[in-house]
């Protein structure tokens, strides 16, 4: 009997994924990465976060009930180290990072699979919504999942062919709508338990704080305003600090203009945001470095592919290609609007991930 380490957030997705694979015939083990600092319980369940103590509690009656062994592992190191100092540097440096990325890659991957793989499991699983397929080249890919409207992928790309090999994603054969109805026959108490948050370290939104009080405790310098520019340099006002920003923003930038305004640029060595038209915000051409492929093992000249610029992008057609061994440029068919840099730029063959890069 394969064994299998289900990471469960306390959530209804993941919940059922462990019910499924133990229904398959799998020996299941429950586990919950404690990620984040100690968090007020109420506060957690009233912003709807996936990794504090209203979570374990939740994730341990669920694999009580399910009758499988449940265990709490603390990943705070490796969370603080590949998630909020990548996030806080990021912000930093004018880019808007994805942390769910990051997280999904280097902390409930490769850490969790780790530790798995050293408890003797042969596999991992998550409640995302996604499908793992062995492909006829011998790799494996990510597929949409069978209800798109949840597909979760584009926030998986970078998982490595190792990772992919080991993981197992029970949810993404079912609709959201399924997988409540699953847990409701089966009495989980998380059934009708809202989606969780997608940042779950800033429960009010509030990210220049949260990034400001990440400096500090650090030791690190104030951080201060700048000007907002034109593209050629004409001073229209003053801003509260970069990490206010991302491109493509438009509301809250307290300019009159007399047109609306957007961020084109955000230019940390200068301290300057640059501001322009709408039309200005449209472009053609992303780049990516920091690459991944899956489908594929590597881009071999331009290739007509869809794809993603953020994750609730529609996706739209244009031609990939390498132009450096760890760098790529998408040429769209048609003008997209706030292309961000640190935002994950995803390729798309079919149903299937490609791969993706980093928005330079």
């Amino acid at each position: 009997m394969s064994r299998v380490v289900v990471g469960m957030s306390g959530g209804v997705d993941s919940s059922v994924a462990a019910y499924l694979l133990k229904k398959q015939g799998y020996d299941v083990i429950g586990v919950t990465m404690q990620i984040w600092q100690e968090e007020d319980a109420c506060r957690t369940e009233e912003n709807g976060g996936c990794c504090g103590l209203s979570a374990v509690e939740d994730a341990r009656r669920v694999a009580a009930a399910l009758d499988i062994p449940y265990y709490v592992m603390n990943f705070r190191k490796e969370f603080q180290e590949n998630v909020i100092d990548y996030f806080t540097e990021e912000y930093l440096n004018g880019r808007t990072p994805n942390p769910c990325i990051a997280c999904n890659r280097y902390v409930k991957w490769e850490a969790l699979l780790n530790r798995s793989l050293a408890l003797g499991a042969d596999y991992i699983a998550t409640g995302h919504y996604a499908r793992i397929e062995e492909l006829p080249n011998g790799r494996f890919a990510l597929r949409r999942c069978a209800a798109q409207e949840k597909d979760q992928t584009y926030a998986l790309y970078n998982l490595t062919q190792d990772q992919l090999r080991r993981t197992l994603m029970p949810a993404g054969a079912y609709s959201k709508d399924e997988i409540r109805a699953i847990a409701q026959e089966q009495g989980l108490l998380v059934a009708d338990k809202p989606d969780s948050q997608d940042i779950c370290f800033v429960p009010d939104g509030d990210y220049a704080s949260f990034i400001e009080e990440q400096v500090r405790s650090a030791g690190g310098k104030e951080l201060s305003g700048g000007n907002f520019v034109t593209r050629d340099g004409q001073v229209l006002g003053r801003h509260k600090g970069i990490i206010h920003y991302t491109v493509g923003q438009r509301k809250g930038l307290g300019l009159a203009l007399g047109y609306p305004a957007f961020v084109l640029e955000i230019r940390p060595e200068t301290e300057e945001v640059v501001i322009g038209t709408y039309e200005e915000s449209l472009t053609r051409t992303v780049r990516a470095d920091r690459l991944n492929f899956m489908s594929r093992e590597d881009l071999e000249g331009p290739v007509r592919v869809f794809a993603k610029i953020r994750y609730n992008h529609r996706g739209a057609w244009c031609t990939a290609e390498k132009t450096g061994s760890d760098e790529l440029v998408c040429h769209f068919d048609e003008p997209q609007r706030a292309v961000t840099p640190g935002q994950a730029l995803v390729l798309y063959d079919g149903e299937y991930v490609l791969g993706g890069g980093t928005i330079l």
